[in-house]
């Protein structure tokens, strides 16, 4: 291993890591934290790439070449300007090779003690992957069972607060993980993406502490969640979340007002039910749509379509939820998330196992 060059287990060692590679590539996925520099952007590198196999190669790498010096000189006068002399960089692109290669030389040149990322964003993908399937497996997870509507999410962010440490798949997945669980306004990660984000968060445990993830099943929308983390999630202790119905209609009126405010997609989500339910029943929900009488539409449809599915998913996939500690929570507002939470965590930082039932 040559003096200029890091391997992917020195990552976070430098004081920034910096991606070469087009915004394209970096928007795809990246390493957490990491800052774009491309050398080449999306249309550079397209105009590049045609150059080389429809002209010669000779005439595209002094085109590119002269392209790359402009734009690192950007990034030295702009992004770069004001980094003390001590200051140290890690330089990556695809596999580590030319474009990293020439962002490093510069900066080296310049005095500072850059390094450039061995193998590349390749070799970042590998370690990830690897590194979470073995990381999954070490912690105790304490899996928040509840049906739709039982205001999880909420009692995972009050133990967050509370100082436990909380892994929120559908935060990380930019979804809730429901045929109605678009986030607005926000597009899913890719996968890839996703799998980033999550390894970075499992590295920042504590594996002497539990860590509480709401139960999921494979797919949280689009994407999927990895195969030796639901094997370690469906295998731990769980915490069942029982809540009454008025209250679990009034947090999805709350966390689902995008839909009261746009009746017309929540609709076309609806469509997507016909099969299992059939049109009368989608004709009902659209009737008590146009009719705005949205406590009815959204207990019939946790009734109906919500809480059969999660029963049977969540019995079939969780053995030891019978054993789960029980949170009783009787109304929708936030104070009584904080208690539960606050009494969970302390419960757990005093015994091994939480007690069977924490009422409130």
């Amino acid at each position: 291993m040559t003096q200029d060059v890091a391997t992917v287990a020195q990552l976070f060692e430098f004081d920034e890591i910096v991606d070469v590679r087009s915004p394209s590539e970096f928007a795809h996925d990246h390493v957490p934290g990491s800052v774009n520099c491309p050398v080449l952007d999306d249309d550079e590198r397209a105009r590049i790439g045609t150059m080389y196999v429809q002209d010669s190669p000779f005439k595209a790498k002094k085109a590119g070449a002269a392209l790359v010096a402009r734009n690192i000189a950007r990034h030295l006068e702009q992004r770069f300007a004001d980094r003390p002399k001590r200051w140290r960089p890690l330089i990556y692109c695809w596999r580590g090779g030319q474009r990293s290669g020439a962002m490093a030389i510069v900066m080296r040149q310049v005095g500072w003690d850059a390094k450039r990322l061995a193998g590349g964003y390749k070799a970042y993908r590998r370690h990830v992957v690897a590194e979470t399937d073995a990381l999954a497996p070490r912690f105790d997870f304490r899996v928040v069972c509840g049906l739709t509507g039982s205001g999880k999410s909420a009692l995972l962010h009050e133990i967050a607060d509370a100082g436990g440490q909380v892994l929120d798949l559908e935060a990380l997945a930019a979804h809730r993980g429901s045929v109605l669980g678009d986030m607005p306004g926000e597009a899913q990660p890719s996968q890839k993406m996703f799998e980033s984000r999550l390894w970075s968060k499992l590295r920042s445990f504590d594996p002497m502490r539990p860590v509480f993830v709401e139960a999921e099943s494979k797919k949280i929308g689009d994407l999927r969640v990895p195969e030796s983390l639901i094997a370690a999630m469906w295998r731990s202790h769980c915490v069942l979340v029982r809540t009454a119905m008025p209250a679990r209609v009034a947090l999805l009126l709350r966390e689902y007002a995008h839909f009261v405010r746009d009746s017309a997609a929540l609709e076309a989500r609806l469509d997507h039910l016909i099969a299992l339910h059939g049109r009368e029943r989608i004709a009902r929900w659209k009737t008590l749509i146009a009719q705005h009488d949205w406590p009815e539409f959204v207990e019939e449809i946790l009734r109906d379509h919500y809480d059969p599915a999660y029963r049977k998913s969540t019995l079939t996939h969780y053995p030891l939820l019978s054993e789960a500690t029980a949170l009783e929570i009787s109304t929708a507002e936030s104070g009584e998330f904080e208690l539960a939470a606050h009494r969970l965590v302390d419960s757990l930082r005093n015994a091994h196992h939480a007690p069977a039932s924490i009422a409130l």
